[in-house]
């Protein structure tokens, strides 16, 4: 898959800016805060409907206007689409395709596959779970847009359920809580599942691929381990039995939920372990060893969302590359080749091969305005 085109109007500090990609690697220079992470983020925004930055769009929408636009052209082996995603400072967002607006979100998700791969991104294996349950979702939105879905539903069960219990530690009316609560937790348990099978399957494809880059980035030294913890016990992946061990953990928690007033049962506590020599990543090691793990996870998604949509997806790298010291920028250079379109962000074009800056289109950003290397 090709972007060819990028329009961004009003989007974060553009005002109305279009970019042509013509080749392969495009690499946007210029210092920080002028625009360049933005770009990558838009294309981020088209793939999977969510950034890995901000949670709300009117941080997404230029100051003092009421909409943002973000408008592509790709090129697939299926043919050319054109997307259009609008922004609204207060307002839902709406999506559009080929100049028709879809009604459903999730028909828009899998036309556009990125992967981004940030210096934010080391946080996967130093930061907290949520994290890792975040970067798990977003690859999955991709592998089946019909997850978004699926993780919307089980969301907004979960919000009711909490609320509902926040109500009985006001009130503590025990008669009502019992009655009600065996029909938020029927929902959450049935929309739970839901969300457990997808991430166990999900990481059951993910990790052999992801344990292979590792040895080979690292020279068979090290040996990565990637593990679903669910925190539901997880026997096998059958529908009715991980439904019955999530009722089972509900009756256990239900004095310890009714005392907090939340819900403490659910995919929304899962944790991914990551292991390297069957040690903790986040306590093995040096952040070299760690960028290695994250670079391994990185290169472990493109490989898969390729082998399931059947066409390599963007890489979208941002700011990455000053991360990385040079053998691991050259592993990755090589693992990408001219296989992925990518879009890499920098500050400066010294930490470039000379055959990279050849072969790659160059665009400068500065302030919001994209200037063409000449």
């Amino acid at each position: 898959m090709y972007l060819k085109t990028l329009n961004l109007r009003q989007f974060r500090n553009y005002q109305d800016q279009k970019v042509e990609f013509s080749a392969a690697k495009t690499i946007l220079v210029g210092n920080n805060a002028q625009g360049k992470s933005n770009l990558l983020e838009a294309v981020e925004l088209l793939a999977t409907l969510r950034s890995h930055r901000i949670t709300r769009d009117r941080d997404l929408v230029q100051e003092g206007e009421p909409i943002a636009q973000i408008n592509a052209t790709l090129e697939r082996q299926t043919g050319v689409s054109d997307l259009t995603l609008t922004l609204r400072r207060n307002g839902r967002r709406s999506v559009a395709l080929n100049g028709e607006s879809i009604r459903r979100q999730m028909d828009f998700l899998g036309v556009l596959n990125a992967v981004q791969f940030s210096s934010l991104d080391l946080e996967l294996v130093r930061g907290g779970p949520e994290g890792r349950r975040n970067w798990l979702d977003t690859l999955l939105i991709q592998l089946e847009p019909v997850y978004a879905h699926i993780l919307q539903q089980y969301n907004h069960v979960l919000r009711q359920r909490n609320a509902f219990l926040k109500r009985y530690l006001e009130t503590l009316d025990v008669t009502s809580l019992q009655s009600e609560l065996v029909l938020w937790d029927a929902q959450l348990a049935t929309t739970g599942t839901r969300v457990i099978r997808r991430r166990d399957r999900a990481i059951q494809r993910l990790a052999p691929i992801a344990t292979a880059w590792h040895a080979s980035i690292s020279g068979s030294t090290e040996v990565l381990q990637i593990k679903y913890l669910p925190n539901i016990p997880l026997e096998d992946n059958h529908p009715e039995e991980v439904q019955q061990a999530f009722l089972a953990k509900i009756q256990q928690r239900a004095i310890a939920e009714m005392h907090q007033g939340t819900t403490l049962v659910g995919p929304h506590r899962d944790e991914i372990e990551l292991t390297i020599n069957q040690t903790p990543a986040r306590q093995y090691g040096s952040q070299g060893q760690q960028r290695t793990l994250v670079l391994a996870l990185k290169l472990a998604e493109l490989q898969l969302i390729e082998e399931v949509v059947k066409e390599p997806p963007l890489l979208l790298l941002d700011d990455v590359l000053a991360e990385l010291d040079l053998s691991r920028q050259n592993q990755l250079l090589d693992a990408i080749q001219d296989r992925f379109q990518t879009l890499i962000t920098t500050t400066h074009l010294g930490s470039f091969d000379s055959q990279w800056l050849k072969s790659s289109q160059i665009l400068f950003v500065k302030a919001g305005e994209i200037m063409q290397h000449q």
